[in-house]
C-alpha cells in the first residue's frame, strides 16, 4: 500500500502540511427512513435538549433578521438544529397567526417526513396536524390546521403551478439548498419571482458555506423598486455553529492505481494499527463494493487462524451498504458489531449524508462517486466514474467525526485533492429537462430563455426539452401549452411521455395496465440483491418474463403479488423488493385518482390481450425507439439501432438491452424503451416490444414511411 502522508510531516510535493480538520455532517434527517438528531445527552428531556442545541443561543437574532429582511442565508453547520428548530421559532413568533403556514423544503422524500415525525413530537401533536407533510403522492397535512409543512421541492413546485403567489405561506425554507437538485434550483428561481409580488413572504434559505455569497447575490434585489418600506430587499447571511469532533486528514504519499484494493489494504493496516472503533469505506459502486467485501472476509478468515494473533485481537465483520442491497443486509450496517469485533462498512455516496452509521472513527475514501449527465444528443443519461467534489470528500471525512474524534483516509494526494472541483456541478447543467420546461409553461412563464435561474442549463438541454414536448403535442408552434394535452401533462406528476402513455391508455382501453406500468416505473429498485446469488436472481426475473418485455413482466408481477394470500413472504420467496412493491401499490392509487379527476374512465381493462398497453406505450415514448440491427447480435446481447429523429448521427448509433431486462439476449425486431443509459455501452431500460407499423401510426409527424422499416424524417 502507497503510505500515507500524515498532518505534520513534510508533505511529498508540497509544502503546504494538513492541519486538523473540524469537520461534521448534517445530522437533521437522512433519505432513506431514519431520522438523524444527533443527542449530546440521550436522557436529557425533550426540551432541554432543544435548548443544548446550537441554533437556540440564536434565535433571537434569527427572528430580527427574518422580521428585517426578505431573505435570509442560513448557513447552519452540522448538528445546529436549524431543520428542526427554525419552523418552530417561526411558529413561537407569530408567522402561523391567521391561517398563514410556513413551509420547509427538503431535497429528498424521505427527509421531509422523517423531519415533520420528529418535529410533531417536539411539539407534542399527531403528524398530519400542526405539523405535517406533502411529497408526491402523498399529503398528510390538514387544511386550516396544519401551521408547519414540511414537503419536497418537487411537491411545492406543484403547488405553485395551482397557487402563483404561495398565498397561504407566510416563509418558505428551502433546506438543504447547496445540494442543488434540479427541483431546487427551479423553486428558487420561482420565488425570487414570487418575492417580486409579494413584499410580505419571508424566504430562509438554508445552505453550506461556501455557497451562501452566490444565494444572497442571487436574491438581492435591493437595487429594485427599494422604496424603504417594509423588508429589506438584500439578503443577509447568518452562520450557526455546530458541535463535531476533530478529523485528522491522511493522504496518500503517490497516486495509486487501483483505489479499490488500496481501500481494502488500508482497512486493514487500520485494523491492526489503530484503536477501537468501527471503519466506513466509500467506493462508488455495487461491482466495487461486492470486490472489496471479498478481500476483507477473506483477510478476515486468515486473521482469526493465525497462529500468532493475540486473545484480545478484534474480528472484522464485514458490511455492504447500497441502495440495491436486500433490506434484511442494509441494516447489517447500521447493528452495532458484536463484542470483541470491528465493524467495516463498504459503502457508495448513500452514506455521504442520506444515513449516519454509529460507530464509524475512521473513513476511507477513494474520492471517486458515480455522477449521471444528460446528452443531448443522444438523449439519454451517461453514467460514470468521476473525481468526487471537495464538498462531498468533507463530507464524508465528517462522518469520522460522530462520536469521538476520528481519522480520514485519502486515497489519492495532497495535489490531487487540491485540483478537485469545490462543488458538484448542479443536477440542472446536467439533467434532462422537458418535466421542468413543462412545469415552468404551466405556470404561465412561456419566455423560459429569460427565467432567471441560479445556474443557467445548458441551451442543448433546452433545446432537446423544448423538442421533445413539441412532438409528444405538448407544445403548438408558438412553443405554448396545447389544451387540453399539455395542460394535462404538466398536472400528472410524471415524466412527459409516462404522462402521455396513461392519457392515450383511456382511448385504448388499458388504463389499469397503464396505471400499474407507471407505478412500477416509479419504484427505483423492484429486485433485492442478495451477495452471491446473481443466478438465483437471473432465475427468479425469467419466472415472471415474457417475450412481449419488462411492462409486461411488470403486469405478471403485480397480478401475482395481489393473488398472493401471503405478499411479504411471496415478495421474498421471488427475490422482490416487498417495500417497493408497496410503494407500487400507493403510487398506482394516487394516479388513478389524478386520471379520475381529468376525466379518464379508470376501469377499463386490456385483460390478457397485450397488444393495447404496448400500443400506449409506444404512443408515449415514440421518441424512444429502436430497431434490430442487421448483423443481429452476440453473446453480450443484440444490438439495435436508435430511431430518434433528431440528426443522421444520433440515428445509426447502437444500443443494446439491458442485462436486467426481461428481453436482454432477445432478437425482438422493433422497440420501445422507457431511458437509456451509458455506462461502458449505451443500454436501454425498461424495454416493450412494439410494431414499427404503430410508431407511423401513432407519430406520423416523427415518422414516417420508407421500404419494411421506419426512418426519421
Amino acid at each position: 500500500m502507497a503510505g500515507f502522508w500524515r498532518p505534520g510531516a513534510d508533505a511529498p510535493s508540497t509544502s503546504a502540511p494538513s492541519t486538523l480538520l473540524t469537520l461534521d455532517v448534517d445530522a437533521d434527517a437522512d433519505a432513506t427512513g431514519t431520522l438523524i438528531q444527533f443527542e449530546k445527552n440521550p436522557k436529557a428531556s425533550l426540551s432541554a435538549r432543544r435548548r443544548a442545541l446550537p441554533i437556540a443561543a440564536h434565535a433571537d437574532e434569527l427572528m430580527y433578521c427574518v422580521e428585517k429582511h426578505q431573505t435570509t442565508v442560513i448557513v447552519g453547520h452540522t448538528g445546529c438544529g436549524k431543520t428542526t428548530q427554525i419552523p418552530q421559532y417561526l411558529r413561537d413568533g407569530g408567522w402561523c397567526g391567521g391561517g398563514a403556514t410556513v413551509a420547509v423544503t427538503q431535497p429528498r422524500r424521505v427527509a421531509a417526513q422523517t423531519v415533520a415525525q420528529r418535529v410533531a413530537e417536539e411539539v407534542g401533536c399527531v403528524i398530519g396536524d400542526t405539523v405535517g407533510y406533502a411529497i408526491r403522492f402523498e399529503d398528510v397535512c390538514t387544511p386550516g390546521k396544519t401551521e408547519i409543512k414540511f414537503c419536497t421541492d418537487g411537491a411545492l413546485l406543484r403547488e405553485l403551478a395551482e397557487d402563483p403567489l404561495l398565498t397561504k405561506y407566510s416563509v418558505v425554507i428551502v433546506d438543504e439548498a447547496h445540494e442543488r437538485t434540479l427541483a431546487t434550483d427551479v423553486l428558487l428561481g420561482l420565488l425570487k419571482k414570487v418575492q417580486r409580488a409579494r413584499r410580505d413572504l419571508r424566504l430562509i434559505v438554508s445552505s453550506a458555506t461556501i455557497q451562501a455569497e452566490s444565494f444572497a447575490a442571487f436574491f438581492d434585489a435591493s437595487g429594485e423598486d427599494d422604496d424603504g418600506d417594509g423588508p429589506s430587499r438584500k439578503p443577509i447571511i447568518m452562520s450557526v455553529e455546530g458541535r463535531a469532533h476533530g478529523v485528522l486528514i491522511h493522504y496518500l504519499d503517490e497516486p495509486t492505481g487501483d483505489y479499490v484494493l488500496s481501500a481494502v489494504e488500508t482497512a486493514l493496516e487500520v485494523h491492526r494499527n489503530e484503536g477501537p472503533g468501527d471503519i466506513l469505506i466509500f467506493l462508488t459502486g455495487e461491482g466495487e463494493i461486492d470486490d472489496a467485501v471479498n478481500l476483507l472476509e477473506e483477510e478476515a478468515r486468515e486473521m482469526k487462524r493465525d497462529p500468532r494473533r493475540s486473545h484480545d485481537a478484534l474480528d472484522l465483520v464485514v458490511c455492504p451498504l447500497y441502495a440495491g442491497l436486500n433490506p434484511a443486509a442494509q441494516l447489517e450496517a447500521f447493528r452495532p458489531p458484536r463484542r470483541g469485533a470491528r465493524k467495516v462498512v463498504v459503502a457508495t455516496n448513500v452514506a455521504e449524508t442520506s444515513v449516519t452509521i454509529e460507530g464509524v472513527v475512521y473513513v476511507i475514501d477513494s474520492c471517486f462517486a458515480k455522477q449521471k449527465a444528460f446528452d443531448p444528443e443522444r438523449g439519454m443519461e451517461s453514467l460514470f466514474v468521476a473525481p468526487a467534489s471537495k464538498a462531498s470528500t468533507n463530507q464524508r471525512a465528517g462522518r469520522a467525526g460522530r462520536v469521538r474524534p476520528g481519522k480520514c483516509f485519502r486515497l489519492c494526494t495532497e495535489i490531487d485533492y487540491r485540483s478537485l472541483a469545490d462543488v458538484t456541478a448542479p443536477e440542472i447543467v446536467r439533467s434532462d429537462l422537458a418535466s421542468t420546461v413543462l412545469q415552468i409553461k404551466a405556470m404561465g412563464i412561456d419566455n423560459i430563455m429569460n427565467f432567471e435561474w441560479v445556474s443557467p442549463p445548458p441551451a442543448a438541454n433546452m433545446i432537446k426539452a423544448l423538442e421533445l414536448l413539441y412532438a409528444l403535442r405538448a407544445l403548438d408552434d408558438d412553443a405554448k401549452l396545447t389544451s387540453p394535452l399539455g395542460v394535462h401533462l404538466a398536472e400528472i406528476p410524471l415524466e412527459p411521455q409516462l404522462g402521455k402513455m396513461l392519457l392515450v391508455s383511456g382511448e385504448m382501453g388499458c388504463v389499469r395496465e397503464a396505471l400499474t406500468v407507471a407505478a412500477y416505473m416509479q419504484v427505483q429498485s423492484l429486485w433485492v440483491t442478495h451477495r452471491g446469488q446473481k443466478k438465483r436472481l437471473d432465475e427468479m426475473r425469467d419466472r415472471f418474463a415474457v417475450e412481449e418485455g419488462d411492462a409486461v413482466m411488470m403486469l405478471n408481477i403485480h397480478d401475482a403479488y395481489c393473488d398472493a394470500r401471503n405478499q411479504a413472504k411471496f415478495a421474498s420467496n421471488n427475490m422482490l423488493n416487498h417495500r417497493a412493491l408497496l410503494r407500487a401499490g400507493d403510487v398506482r392509487s394516487q394516479l388513478k385518482k389524478h386520471l379520475a379527476r381529468l376525466g379518464v374512465v379508470t376501469n377499463s381493462s386490456c385483460g390478457d390481450d397485450t397488444v393495447p398497453i404496448r400500443r400506449a406505450i409506444a404512443a408515449g415514448f415514440f421518441a424512444n425507439a429502436a430497431t434490430l440491427a442487421p448483423y443481429g447480435g452476440g453473446p453480450d446481447g443484440s444490438v439495435f439501432h436508435s430511431l430518434r429523429a433528431m440528426s443522421a448521427r444520433a440515428r445509426a448509433r447502437e444500443l443494446r438491452i439491458h442485462p436486467s431486462s426481461a428481453l436482454f439476449r432477445s432478437r425482438p425486431q422493433c422497440v420501445a424503451y422507457c431511458s437509456a443509459v451509458r455506462t461502458d455501452r449505451e443500454y436501454m431500460r425498461d424495454v416493450t416490444v412494439v410494431e414499427a407499423d404503430w410508431l407511423r401510426e401513432l407519430a406520423p409527424h416523427f415518422y414516417r414511411a420508407v421500404s419494411a422499416n421506419p426512418t426519421t424524417q
